[in-house]
């Protein structure tokens, strides 16, 4: 237990921690202690991917350690708290709520810097030569809301949505509650589908709670089936039946692309070039999240944060497995945040 432990002790920050740090475990051998960065399933593939390029740089260093918590789980496990028992990092698939941001605060992680690392989507996506769909939010919305609009689910087939759609049974592998890609599905998909009615534009005025349930609950009468946080299941589903469609990130829709297809949504395709530009309308950011404090007592988090700088850019690692590279000017925005240590706001959250 001595090697992390000791080095949070050494901390300003970490010293009220003491007495429960001196229960935490060393991470084993005799080195240094290693990076941990806990978060979505989405991230998973490009941090480990980060970690591996990191550890060739620094041979010397213990590799970082990441696990694919999903988003929701990692963030609440980051802001639990300082100390040896805790990540220094988390990976996110959605942007930090300003309620997390509160929970970090109230548990004295109250320096946090947030990195936009790039860009994915939400791709709706079925086996080579199965099922065609051309979707919208406002299909997709009344395809697997609980209650469309406020009215019972009756559509059973994709038919019973759209006339135009063929008149399969409506099945979806997805991401569960605690994913950040069902957040973003909740975001980019669902709530623009349901907005697109006037009644319920007018209940978000009058009950935003009612409006929240009606318009991001899904249905759980098979309709819609929670395959966990493990994206590559979804895959293998839909794969095993040419009448299903997923829902995951582009990059898993990129890294399986013998396999599955992408379906449009408003007619557009989801590719790199509609992700890039927003056209596609289930793009969203990639986040990372570091606490400020285990800077100076995790060796090497500032070093892999840089790795990251070093590996977002359009010919970049990252571009090469499947994220969606930042335009430009929003990579010098985030690299600057790594040489200037600059930590985020509740107010910047809030500003969304």
């Amino acid at each position: 237990m001595a090697h992390r432990t000791s080095a949070f002790l050494k901390t300003g920050a970490a010293l009220a921690l003491a007495a429960t740090t001196l229960a935490a475990c060393d991470s084993g051998g005799t080195g240094a202690q290693s990076v941990h960065a806990v978060g979505s399933s989405t991230v998973y593939p490009f941090a480990k991917l980060v970690a591996e390029n990191f550890s060739r740089t620094y041979p010397d260093m213990r590799s970082p350690l990441i696990e694919s918590t999903g988003t929701g789980n990692g963030i609440q496990l980051f802001c639990s708290g300082l100390g040896p028992n805790t990540p220094d990092m988390v990976n996110a698939s959605r942007r930090m709520k300003p309620s997390e941001f509160d929970s970090c605060v109230s548990n004295k992680v109250d320096e946090v810097i947030e990195l936009q690392v790039g860009l994915d989507g939400i791709v709706f996506a079925s086996a080579k030569g199965g099922i065609m769909l051309n979707l919208s939010p406002k299909t997709v919305y009344e395809a697997l809301a609980a209650q469309p609009y406020g009215r019972p689910q009756t559509a059973k087939t994709w038919k019973d949505v759209d006339p135009a759609l063929p008149a399969d049974p409506i099945l979806v592998y997805g991401p569960p509650s605690t994913s950040g890609t069902r957040d973003a599905l909740k975001e980019l998909v669902l709530l623009a589908g349901c907005k697109s009615n006037p009644e319920m534009k007018a209940l978000k005025e009058s009950d935003e709670d009612k409006f929240n349930q009606i318009c991001t609950e899904v249905r759980d009468d098979g309709g819609y089936v929670d395959q966990g946080e493990q994206d590559n299941l979804i895959v293998q589903k839909i794969v095993g039946n040419p009448r299903a469609v997923g829902v995951f990130g582009f990059s898993y829709m990129e890294e399986n692309a013998d396999r599955v297809q992408g379906l449009p949504m408003n007619s557009v395709p989801p590719t790199y070039e509609n992700i890039a530009s927003f056209a596609y309308p289930g793009a969203r950011p990639l986040f990372v999240y570091v606490k400020k404090s285990h800077m100076r007592a995790i060796p090497g988090l500032e070093d892999f944060m840089k790795e990251w700088v070093k590996s977002w850019g359009r010919e970049g690692p990252l571009a090469r497995i499947g994220m969606v590279a930042m335009p430009p000017e929003t990579m010098q925005a985030n690299a600057a945040k790594v040489q200037g240590m600059t930590v985020l706001t509740k107010a910047e959250l809030e500003s969304e």
